[in-house]
């Protein structure tokens, strides 16, 4: 059973792995994979007690994100990558070889519209044929394919246990051709060839899956009009009497200590200080980089729920318990604030609740109603 989520900031994504991590126990699931979810979300998962053994992600010649920091934390837990994207949509095949550049419109399959907006974030047409054309030399020699090339190489890479090649009946089934993967290997000066030619690409933007949730979108539209209208308010929220508005998590502390997730009143959002706690949970288990991630998803979606972003975040204050925590939940901050660099605090402090390991408040001022 494979899972993917829309929207990281509503915490329903987390309800719905718990519920599937139970099935699996009672024995209806085998196993449980993932669907194009990002290094950050992969780490709560597997310390939150959530049990995966894959996950599904863009990985080829044109995207080589999860090549890093996704590899390195599946050979941590023993989860495997299953990439697509292999071939591009046919355009890393014989057929586009010497081709001029095509229009990205709708003259093209909605896989190569998609694989165009990869083609062009990975720095255009000239360099996909340069590209294209070492992989061709390479096919020749092997007197195979230069998608058989294209796929073969990333089968060899690191924690990938597959790669998925769409099909479509007909001619466009290349059933035979792909059965010709498992026919050769690549040699050592091939894949040095590959990489020569892959350190001339830009790399693309972002993490695994950051195509369906953030700018640039490479989706077929340039954007999700063709997946979702929209997304809902992660939290409600109340209006009160004197122009401020509440956002509300849920959580008992909320009515026992009289105070809202986030308040906003004008154009200011104030998010109270905020933990990884998901009703009874503590996600991130005793990582305090995973810990941190979760928390800054809940501000997140505090701050969503009352018309801001993250992006409009202009201050963070961060209390850590144990001082060699600092610098783990301080990269954690950069990754997912490094572009906004609001102003910011951190302090060690006696956080209330011994699972905790850290603690996050932050302030964001709304340029718009």
């Amino acid at each position: 059973m494979q899972f993917h989520a829309w929207q990281y900031s509503h915490p329903s994504w987390v309800d719905c792995l718990y519920w599937l991590q139970e099935l699996k126990e009672e024995g209806m699931i085998k196993y449980l994979g993932l669907t194009n979810f990002d290094t950050a979300h992969l780490q709560i998962i597997v310390n939150s007690g959530i049990e995966v053994v894959s996950n599904q992600v863009c990985y080829s010649l044109l995207d080589q994100r999860p090549a890093g920091k996704m590899t390195e934390l599946c050979f941590q837990h023993t989860i495997k990558l299953l990439a697509f994207g292999t071939v591009a949509g046919g355009f890393l095949s014989d057929k586009w070889l010497g081709k001029p550049e095509p229009i990205l419109n709708e003259s093209l399959t909605w896989s190569q519209m998609k694989y165009k907006r990869f083609i062009d974030s990975a720095g255009g047409w000239e360099k996909f044929q340069s590209l294209l054309q070492v992989l061709a030399t390479i096919a020749q020699k092997y007197e195979i394919s230069t998608a058989n090339i294209a796929s073969r190489y990333m089968l060899d890479q690191p924690a990938v246990a597959g790669v998925i090649i769409g099909a479509r009946l007909g001619e466009s089934a290349h059933i035979a051709d792909n059965e010709k993967l498992f026919s050769f290997s690549l040699g050592a000066g091939d894949k040095e060839e590959i990489k020569k030619v892959l350190s001339q690409l830009e790399t693309i933007p972002g993490d695994c899956g950051d195509e369906y949730r953030k700018p640039p979108f490479l989706t077929a539209s340039g954007d999700l009009s063709h997946h979702l209208e929209g997304f809902p308010a992660p939290y409600p929220t109340v209006a009160g009497t004197d122009g401020r508005t509440k956002a509300l998590s849920g959580t008992i502390w909320e009515d026992i200590a009289g105070f809202s997730r986030a308040v906003r009143k004008g154009n200011r959002i104030m998010v109270s200080g905020t933990t990884a706690t998901h009703g009874i949970q503590v996600m991130g288990g005793t990582d305090p980089a995973a810990q941190t991630h979760y928390v800054i998803d809940k501000l997140e979606g505090a701050i969503q729920s009352l018309g801001g972003s993250l992006e409009e975040v202009v201050r963070t204050r961060i209390f850590i318990k144990n001082m060699n925590d600092w610098e783990a939940v301080a990269r954690a901050h950069g990754e997912r604030f490094g572009t906004i660099q609001p102003a910011n605090t951190m302090v060690k402090a006696e956080l209330i609740g011994e699972e905790y390991l850290v603690e996050i408040e932050a302030d964001a001022i709304v340029d718009h109603l």
